[in-house]
């Protein structure tokens, strides 16, 4: 049998320790033997040959009744056992460079550590830009390029669409090549989809922002924005589109095969760990997007240029174009470090050869086809793999559970800023930071907590799985929450008569006495909140005539207003901008248990994503990871919202007016948006418990608890092996 090689060469990897092979009873005692091997000393007797040895110096298989392992001259792979691969490196090139360009300080990156924090990067550059920017400056695009809701939906929904075109191709042809290389081609290119969202911005004539002096208020000059002709600035979203398009296709292999080559990079153990880390960098970048975003935001899209409206202003544009100039060209810098990884990192080998298999066993023994050296290397294999992976239930169940996770994920991150906007009578700007510092330690420290638990308790997939269980039966328990609300505000017209009176029958009456004389539009939504504590749909429906600036916060403040002086509640005539606040006593309670909820769901991310690494074959990985993406996006990222936005619009108040046609939606009934947030909750926490159930419940692990290929005759050899793990050198790295 060869003997490892120092793996500072072509061959194979090296053991600095002992190496302690100790013999099950069949054996007999005096025949053990503890082998010394200095780093890279060759035994005596021992050829340099690929698998061969000569009778010079005693071998452990002599000592057993059958060999340890066997190996025949040529092998590139030789089973260790079962599960167990020593896999040769010989001609493989593992420096870090670019061709023959192999500088020796990028060496010192050439490391699971140094790969670990690129992707980081990558995936903190798509989170921001896909999950952050985007979702900032669509308002400003649609304004800025006189678009609908549906065109910037379809804008957004082309990330997905690309995402599901390219993901077989790429986790199948990419999980079975040079994976760095498809790595940095894929961070390239979403680079490119950056820079060429940005573009409208350059093409566009300055923007040139149409006031009308004093709207708003009760006499002035109320003007429909209905007679606005139709501008030719629309035909840009398919500039859009196609950026998102490229977005999606550039961040197709950071998560499939990013994951699989950390994997395959790193002690077992250790997988869950790294793997949370690069998630946690990916929820973390959209909370920098909004907050950079934001800031962008604040400043007038045309730099340079004096303009005499303020960012409060509805006619307002920001610099939208500023984030995506910045994380095109950083994911082009990042991406030429990632093209420079070789195949395989050096001294992964000894990971490879103590990895122990937790595929799930088909009763037909069809799995073992995805061992095959040569399989999933051309196109014909690729209907072979998606039957084997449809053939295995717990790859199935784990798949739809992921789904139902992702449907709640995308709803909450959707409509949460405006369930917490509607429920404590926030502003947009004060929702959308309330729910991040929500999700930033709830998702950020929900996912590495899983990956680390995953670590220290040493789980196996049907521990795995069961943990998964364990959170999404924490997360069901705690969305009851959702059983209590907080009251609306009073609203003048919509929740109640102008005088006080509740408001029969639910139906809005906006128009009374004291501002029938206004001419007030509903087309121009402004609410205010007046010195009596009760909110109005604009001054001018509050009857207000003048205007001046609170000088303590800047402010607007509408005085001689009709409606405020009468109304039956004592205050002032007068009424600022804005709503008015809530003082709801319940907002702790159901801030801790929102908390909760997003923690238990973001806590199952990564162990479920180990368990579908652990329950499919080697060779599979990458692929699993393709489909599973596939049917997360299909079933649930892109229906997700979609199923709780018709839910959420089921409670509606007050619908915008846009020239007869129906709009977004102006004030929610907190109680009903309350019950329907519940249902949908409840409807896809239970459907997410019963899949990992039945995930759990299918699940069959190898036969052998202990380490694979433990015969009667070897099974102390192989142990001893695995429990000698820890004297491998490169593990003190890690």
């Amino acid at each position: 049998m060869a003997m490892p090689q120092n793996s500072t060469g072509e061959n194979g990897f090296c053991f600095g320790q002992t190496l302690d092979f100790s013999h099950p009873s069949p054996c007999p005692a005096e025949a053990r033997r503890t082998f010394d091997l200095p780093s890279g000393q060759e035994p005596l007797g021992t050829s340099l040959s690929n698998g061969t040895t000569s009778s010079g110096m005693p071998s452990p298989s002599d000592s057993c009744a059958e060999p340890l392992c066997s190996t025949t001259p040529g092998e590139e792979e030789t089973q260790f056992g079962q599960g167990i691969k020593y896999i040769s490196t010989e001609g493989e090139e593992l420096a870090c460079g670019w061709g023959g360009f192999t500088p020796g300080c990028f060496q010192l990156f050439n490391t699971s550590k140094g790969i670990l924090f690129f992707l980081c990067v990558a995936s903190f550059l798509q989170g921001m830009t896909v999950n952050g920017f985007i979702n900032t400056v669509i308002t400003s695009i649609e304004r800025r390029f006189d678009l609908h809701s549906y065109q910037s939906g379809l804008i957004a929904s082309s990330y997905d669409i690309a995402a599901c075109v390219c993901l077989t191709f790429v986790s199948y042809f990419g999980g079975n090549g040079h994976k760095p290389r498809w790595l940095g081609w894929g961070v390239l290119v979403m680079g490119l989809g950056s820079l060429l969202f940005a573009l409208p911005h350059f093409t566009t004539g300055q923007y040139e922002a149409r006031s009308a002096a004093e709207v708003g208020i009760c006499g002035g000059n109320q003007s429909l924005p209905c007679a606005q002709a139709a501008s030719s600035l629309s035909s840009y979203r398919f500039v859009f589109m196609l950026g998102q398009f490229l977005h999606g296709v550039g961040a197709t292999p950071l998560y499939t095969l990013g994951v699989t080559y950390l994997d395959e990079n790193v002690k077992t153990n250790y997988s869950p760990v790294y793997i949370a880390v690069f998630y946690t960098a990916a929820i973390l970048g959209p909370a920098a997007g909004y907050l950079v975003g934001g800031m962008f935001l604040n400043i007038y899209t045309e730099i340079g240029r004096e303009i005499n409206i303020t960012p409060e202003n509805t006619l307002w544009v920001g610099a939208w174009w500023i984030g995506f100039l910045g994380a095109g060209a950083a994911s082009l810098l990042i991406s030429i470090p990632i093209l420079g990884y070789p195949q395989r990192l050096p001294g992964s080998q000894r990971y490879i050869v103590m990895r122990v298999s937790e595929a799930h066993q088909l009763k037909d023994g069809s799995h073992k086809k995805a061992s095959d050296p040569d399989f999933g290397k051309t196109v014909k294999d690729l209907p072979r793999s998606v039957l084997l992976l449809l053939k295995n239930p717990t790859f199935i169940f784990l798949c739809l559970a992921g789904a139902t996770e992702a449907t709640l994920i995308a709803g909450m991150s959707t409509f949460g800023p405006k369930f917490l906007e509607s429920q404590f009578s926030l502003s947009a700007s004060e929702a959308a930071t309330f729910f991040g510092y929500l999700v930033v330690p709830a998702g950020g420290g929900g996912t590495f907590l899983g990956g680390f638990l995953v670590n220290k308790f040493k789980l196996r997939c049907s521990g795995i799985i069961k943990l998964c269980l364990l959170c999404t039966v924490s997360s069901l328990l705690a969305i009851f929450i959702f059983f209590i609300h907080c009251p609306n505000m009073p609203m003048a017209g919509v929740t109640q008569m102008y005088e006080g009176s509740a408001l029969p029958g639910g139906h809005l009456n906006l128009t009374a006495a004291c501002n029938a004389e206004c001419g007030c539009l509903q087309e121009i939504y402004s609410p205010v909140c007046g010195g009596n504590d009760i909110m109005y749909y604009s001054p001018c429906h509050a009857g207000c005539k003048n205007i001046s600036e609170n000088s303590r916060n800047g402010k607007k403040v509408y005085h001689q207003c009709s409606c405020i002086e009468k109304s039956l509640l004592p205050g002032p005539a007068e009424a600022e901008a804005g709503k008015c606040s809530s003082s709801c006593a319940k907002r702790p309670l159901l801030l801790f248990f929102m908390f909760m909820v997003i923690l238990f769901t973001f806590l199952s991310s990564i162990p479920a994503l180990t368990a579908t690494l652990r329950c499919v074959s080697d060779r599979q990985r990458s692929f699993a990871l393709g489909i599973q993406w596939i049917v997360v996006r299909t079933l649930g990222g892109i229906p997700g919202p979609i199923a709780f936005g018709s839910m959420i619009d089921k409670s509606c108040l007050l619908w915008q007016d846009q020239c007869g046609e129906q709009g977004s939606c102006y004030i929610y009934q907190n109680s009903a948006m309350s019950q329907y947030t519940l249902i949908a909750g409840l409807v896809y926490k239970v459907l997410g418990t019963t899949f990992f159930i039945v995930a759990s419940l299918l699940y069959k692990p190898p036969p052998a608890e202990s380490p694979p290929g433990s015969l009667n005759t070897s099974e102390n050899c192989n142990s001893d092996l695995q429990e000698h793990k820890p004297s491998l050198p490169a593990e003190e790295d890690m």
